[in-house]
């Protein structure tokens, strides 16, 4: 018996906690005196473990145990023990977020190709308490690279079927079988496995979970759904996506109603359940409505607390072109709900994204100027341009969607219109593969006591060249802007209902970021990930904020 991945600390409250496991062979699972038996899909076996009766505003180490025998932690562990630290008594909240880690070896080669490894040089310096840690960390997509697997599950996808000979996926994840082979390659790394054993966690899914460019627009849908590969890829996807990934978003309430939670512990064959789970993975891509994505977090001080809404940005997109939603309607509703319709108040609003809100300015107006030539503003002929560059650029953000992104400038407006509304919304972003800090403002309402900042953190490791940095900073020129601006205007493209500009970065360095929440104050701390005689270390790039340096 083995403690194959994990734990992860998962939902944390002021008395409970949910940790997951996988293990090696079905077992009772047991943590702080709290018990659940694994469920078994696609010969894998898995639990979560509700743990309650915690203590507010306390620090409580754990082990875990299989069938009553020890197995976490590891005895010859460097680090601390795992401890569940329930929410702190005066309401501060600490979130460290960002996006896009590269599973490579921390070796002179993976040095060299992709940095050091923000991750786990936020756990050693946690390990040496050297900084204050973070309540909670967020995972904003490309957890795993499906499309682009490392050496190490390279080899073993060749060696299992040599390849799928004569395909382009002949080296990329076919199936969930393989999609395990990446979570083990991603979390498996002692520091991290660690820190996630530590640090509650909230993770969304991004386009290389699945594949580079994912549901970019009907036109790359269609070829997709056409492929022999498809099926068993977005089945093996969607499955192990919500295993290892959703399933421990959820609260304990949720996960009572949770009808495919319910399934997984309630159906006693193994063929069954399996079934049952990649039926319900094939209909979640089939039809948007049938699941949702999104979910919500509270933290901090319940009379004035802060409300995490993290917004799937990727598998509910209505393509149509002429009518495309990052969203689709019902989720879009359901987003709004628990913004406007919060069951407590929200005195600082984290309104998460995989893909940024607001880009650079200039990105924004190519991103527009695209969606109104792919969708037919200049003809058939430009709107065949128009995708091609959509594709081939990956302008894919909440710019290229502007019904949706008029609907998040709408929902802020109702945000800082309400009549007691929040001190701050912070927009969390990655996948752009830098990272930036923009000051925002909204045009139809005035908010002098909300803050609205767009907050980019990616990656954790997986820079890109110096081409694209290179094109990045183009667009940041201000007569590239008024180019892009004329251009997307020419193309009937509105000016939108906000402002912003980027008043820090961008940077491309590897690293994290991570925001304060305290009262009415808030700030944002910019952390790159640096070599410092063979250690990975967090060197502080921006204090920026009420509680530092603005």
């Amino acid at each position: 018996m083995e403690l194959r991945l994990g734990p992860l600390l998962r939902y944390v409250d002021d008395t409970r906690a949910t940790v997951w496991v996988e293990t090696s062979a079905p077992a009772e699972v047991e943590v702080l005196g709290h018990r659940a038996r694994t469920w078994s899909v696609h010969g894998h076996h898995y639990a979560l473990v509700l743990v309650e009766g915690l203590a507010p505003d306390s620090a409580t180490p754990y082990e875990v145990r299989l069938d009553g025998e020890l197995h976490w932690p590891p005895p010859d562990t460097e680090f601390g023990p795992s401890v569940i630290r329930t929410p702190r008594a005066d309401g501060t909240f600490r979130l460290t977020f960002g996006s896009c880690r590269r599973s490579a070896p921390l070796d002179e080669q993976g040095f060299k190709e992709f940095g050091p490894d923000a991750l786990v040089a936020l756990a050693e310096r946690m390990a040496a308490g050297t900084d204050e840690s973070p309540d909670a960390i967020l995972l904003l997509g490309d957890q795993v690279y499906a499309d682009d697997p490392s050496v190490v599950v390279l080899e073993k996808l060749r060696e299992a079927h040599g390849g799928r000979q004569g395909s382009e996926v002949a080296d990329e994840i076919g199936n969930f079988e393989e999609y395990t082979w990446l979570y083990d390659d991603a979390w498996l790394n002692p520091a991290v496995r660690w820190l996630f054993s530590t640090v509650p966690l909230c993770m969304l899914l991004d386009d290389h979970d699945l594949r580079d460019d994912w549901n970019t627009s009907l036109t790359w849908r269609r070829w997709v759904i056409s492929q022999p590969w498809w099926h068993d890829r977005v089945v093996g996807a969607y499955a192990s996506y919500w295993v290892y990934q959703h399933l421990g978003n959820l609260s304990p309430e949720q996960l009572d109603q949770d009808p495919t939670y319910r399934a997984m512990q309630s159906i006693e064959e193994d063929d069954e359940r399996t079934a049952y789970l990649d039926s319900f993975a094939w209909t979640a891509d089939e039809d948007t409505a049938s699941t949702r994505w999104s979910f919500y977090r509270d933290f901090g001080d319940a009379s004035r607390g802060v409300r995490l809404v993290a917004i799937d940005s990727r598998c509910s997109r209505h393509l149509d072109p002429g009518d495309r939603a990052m969203v689709d309607a019902h989720e879009w509703e359901w987003v709004r709900h628990h913004i406007v319709q919060a069951s407590r108040p929200i005195h600082h609003l984290l309104l998460a994204s995989t893909l940024p809100f607001l880009l650079a300015p200039g990105l924004h107006h190519l991103e527009g100027w695209d969606e109104a030539i792919s969708s037919g503003a200049w003809g058939a002929r430009g709107a065949r341009i128009g995708e091609r560059i959509r594709q081939g650029m990956d302008l894919e953000h909440w710019a290229s969607f502007r019904r949706s992104f008029d609907d998040v400038t709408d929902l802020l407006a109702a945000v800082v219109g309400a009549e007691d509304p929040p001190a701050s919304i912070l927009m969390l972003s990655g996948d752009v593969h830098c990272s930036y800090l923009a000051e925002a403002r909204l045009l139809a309402v005035d908010h002098p006591g909300t803050a609205i900042r767009q907050l980019t953190m990616s990656p954790f490791r997986n820079p890109v060249p110096r081409h694209i940095q290179w094109a990045n900073h183009l667009l940041d020129k201000r007569w590239m802007t008024t180019v892009l601006h004329k251009l997307a205007r020419a193309a009937g493209v509105r000016d939108v209902a906000a402002d912003w500009r980027i008043a820090h970065g961008p940077w491309f360095g590897n690293g994290a970021m991570t925001v304060t929440l305290s009262g009415e104050d808030w700030a944002v701390e910019v952390d790159h990930a640096e070599l410092h005689g063979g250690r990975q270390t967090l060197d502080r790039t921006l204090t920026y904020g009420r509680l530092g340096c603005v």
